[in-house]
């Protein structure tokens, strides 16, 4: 029989008695989760910061289609610096200790942030799209001016949309009875009843992912019919090397960021979409597996949409250099 002494040591907080339990854990597992997530957080941050420094510092770069990663990047490195830090320390103690209201802003801006990174990618599919497919046309309709009333469209939508949701408590009507059953004081869960769960996945997820989905497909499909009009120009129908290299490489790209992108999402939006079907009998931890999957994009996009590019590889060797040159003539100037 556990004494009451250990009982409480198990316990988030150990002074009240409808305290929720600590995850037991044992010390080398918690070691392991908190060196994977911060490794995960500084690389969300910092890669995140390289492409808004590279965009901003480097005016080659400034184009409306770098506009829209760079506000990629700011929503993801917002992420990783405002939410992710509370959600490792929930994941692994499995307590929440801030409080109510505070736990009701970290799910609004965990909502703000990844609807808006959601939707930032459906943007630069769009921009894509238009500029491959109807490329007379692409000027004229994506100026900066536009692309800045969509970013800002983005944002006020991704902020008022999650803080209505989670202020409101729409997402919870009817599920009353059972969120006083398995509350406890330490806990921070965003229940979603059958009508929300459906409606938040379909609109921030299943529609962004159908939207680039096609978009991305008939990108590749567009790119490989202009490399095989070229080829049979220069070859008289034979393909060229180059040719079946860029074809490739396309290829392989948007299989790169349709992968990573549903790799990411699709357990996530799964589960919330049908866990409140089976009467929420998903685990916490495996609930908490499935959001830092999701969490996982924000880390990959810095990298998937900045190493791809040869200008954002030469954007960062150059800061790299004047980063190195920086500090070694502030030690001159120290010695």
């Amino acid at each position: 029989m556990i004494s009451n002494e250990t009982e409480n040591i198990l316990l988030c907080f150990p002074l009240l008695r409808d305290s929720c339990h600590r995850d037991h854990r044992l010390t080398v597992v918690k070691v392991a989760m908190y060196t994977v997530m911060l490794l995960m957080i500084l690389s969300t941050v910092f890669g995140n910061l390289l492409i808004i420094i590279s965009i901003s510092h480097f005016k080659q770069l400034q184009s409306p289609t770098h506009m829209i990663v760079r506000s990629l990047a700011a929503s993801d490195c917002l992420l990783g610096s405002l939410v992710m830090p509370y959600s490792m320390v929930r994941s692994v103690e499995g307590c929440w200790f801030l409080g109510d209201v505070v736990c009701k802003v970290h799910s609004s801006l965990d909502m703000t942030f990844c609807i808006s990174s959601l939707i930032h990618l459906s943007l630069i599919s769009i921009d894509r799209y238009w500029a491959i497919c109807d490329p007379l046309k692409y000027k004229m309709r994506i100026t900066n001016n536009t692309v800045t009333i969509f970013i800002t469209f983005t944002w006020i939508f991704s902020f008022i949309y999650s803080f209505s949701v989670v202020f409101s408590g729409v997402n919870a009507v009817g599920l009353e009875t059972f969120i006083i059953q398995v509350y406890c004081v330490g806990s921070c869960v965003l229940f979603f009843n059958k009508e929300w769960g459906l409606i938040c996945s379909l609109l921030t997820f299943f529609l962004p992912g159908t939207i680039m989905s096609s978009l991305y497909m008939k990108i590749f499909h567009v790119a490989s019919k202009h490399a095989r009009v070229m080829s049979e120009r220069v070859t008289g129908g034979l393909k060229s090397q180059n040719s079946v290299q860029r074809e490739r490489k396309a290829a392989k790209t948007l299989a790169i960021v349709m992968g990573v992108f549903y790799l990411c999402w699709l357990p996530y939006f799964t589960g919330t979409v049908v866990d409140p079907y089976l009467n929420f009998i998903t685990p916490a931890d495996v609930f908490e597996a499935l959001i830092w999957f999701a969490y996982f994009n924000s880390t990959c996009n810095p990298y998937i949409y900045g190493l791809f590019y040869p200008c954002f590889q030469k954007a960062f060797k150059s800061l790299f250099i004047s980063f190195i040159w920086g500090v070694s003539e502030n030690r001159a100037a120290q010695s």
